[in-house]
């Protein structure tokens, strides 16, 4: 379990780092995900080396959205005054990536219906 917990956590915090030393728009998380896809994809580390970890955190991810439900209930003024820019960028994201998942889809699939 602690080897599991220690490759996740270390690519977050190479991820982190990353972002802070070159000052990098994206989130270190993000980095830190990307890399240990990365990782797993080219055999750097195994599967199960973090398979029980990562389900245990899948299982349980409906505890990282408290904050957020909680921030949407402290800022509805705010979210309630710019609701149709909200609402059309949500909109709009949705179709795009509606779209761009069957395109993806199809080219993996060579175009076969």
């Amino acid at each position: 379990m602690y080897k599991g917990l220690a490759i996740i956590f270390g690519f977050l915090f190479i991820g982190e780092t990353l972002s802070e030393i070159f000052s990098l728009p994206i989130p270190g998380n993000v980095i830190g995900m990307v890399l240990l896809t990365f990782a797993l994809l080219f055999n750097v580390i195994n599967v199960e080396d973090i398979e029980k970890e990562a389900e245990f955190f899948i299982r349980n991810m409906s505890v990282m959205f408290i904050p957020p439900g909680v921030g949407i209930i402290s800022y509805w003024g705010l979210i309630k005054s710019q609701a149709v820019p909200i609402f059309g960028a949500l909109v709009i994201s949705f179709a795009l990536t509606l779209v761009l998942t069957a395109k993806f889809v199809e080219l993996l699939g060579g175009g076969e219906q």
